[in-house]
């Protein structure tokens, strides 16, 4: 175990190009580099599988505590806002990779797998997020996919087979369950999966429980019972939680000010949106946004001098 994890922070590293996340040359991988602890945070993750090579984290939905470490990937099956704190530092930073859940190459590969593999409805609801124990299929496939970023030619010719490669260990895994029934429309929890992914192409239209309700095809008490047994939250809370979240991305990623974050995310009132954004973070979005102001500057500083000598970042 140590052997192989060693060698997927040996792949990563060289690869990152600053704190935080970094591009790859697949438009579905990206890496992540933490060098100081974080303390429990409000974030969110695109459905996606996670893997940490080096350091570890612990995300929090609702009573749930969730462990991901090098000897255990993530499987986000569903775009959940939770509460993540990040353990790493100078000498040992967090090293990991995001594969990104495509819904189109997922359901070509279920619908592959359907014929060799029997696909009923699981027992029980899944679990939209996991932590799913390192396998030695999902070790393998995971190297290739890393080694294959340092190869232009293997990247051109094999990366999109590289990235089918973990997302086929993970349909393997505990977590198959989960990662089929958002193919195979299977329940209730196909349903509020639909109603999420509406709900982040248009986070700021009407998202009462009565209109979400009826999409999915539920009465209101019904979809308040599921929508909850699914997110650990009820809509309301989930809706505000998804905004100020969106906003601390305007804030730190877009350069966005308070006014600007807080209307286009829905926000009608700026001294609300400030008051629920302290509330969510600890700190004002001003406060926010200040402590943010000097790698933001630097990470635009970067992208001009990339631009300008014709690099990518």
């Amino acid at each position: 175990m140590q052997t192989t994890n060693t060698r997927h922070a040996a792949l990563i590293e060289p690869l990152v190009e600053r704190e935080g996340r970094t591009a790859t040359g697949l438009p579905a991988v990206s890496l992540v580099c933490v060098r100081t602890p974080e303390e429990r945070q409000p974030l969110i993750y695109e459905p996606s599988l996670v893997v940490i090579a080096q350091g570890r984290k612990i995300g929090y939905l609702g009573d749930r505590e969730i462990h991901y470490d090098p000897g255990h990937y993530l499987v986000q099956t569903l775009p959940l806002p939770f509460e993540c704190e990040t353990h790493a530092s100078a000498e040992e930073p967090l090293l990991g990779a995001f594969v990104h859940l495509d819904p189109a190459v997922l359901g070509e590969m279920v619908t592959a797998m359907a014929g060799q593999a029997e696909t009923k409805a699981p027992a029980r609801d899944p679990q939209p997020m996991a932590s799913v124990a390192m396998t030695t299929g999902m070790q393998e496939a995971v190297t290739r996919l890393l080694r294959a970023l340092h190869d232009p030619a293997e990247l051109e010719a094999m990366g999109q087979a590289r990235v089918r490669d973990v997302i086929f260990e993970a349909l393997k895994g505990e977590q198959g369950p989960a990662l089929r029934a958002l193919v195979l429309n299977h329940g209730h929890y196909s349903r509020i999966a639909k109603v999420l992914s509406d709900l982040h192409r248009n986070f700021t239209g009407d998202c009462s429980v009565p209109v979400l309700a009826r999409q999915a095809n539920m009465s209101p008490s019904t979809f308040h019972q599921n929508f909850k047994a699914v997110t650990r939250t009820s809509p309301i809370q989930y809706m505000k939680r998804l905004r100020l979240i969106k906003a601390q991305q305007l804030l730190t990623q877009d350069g966005f000010n308070v006014n600007r974050a807080a209307m286009s995310v829905g926000y009608r009132s700026v001294p609300q949106f400030s008051r629920d954004f302290k509330r969510c973070f600890g700190v004002s979005p001003l406060q926010y946004r200040q402590q943010w102001r000097p790698q933001l500057e630097s990470a635009f500083r970067e992208a001009a001098g990339d631009r300008a000598g014709g690099g990518s970042v």
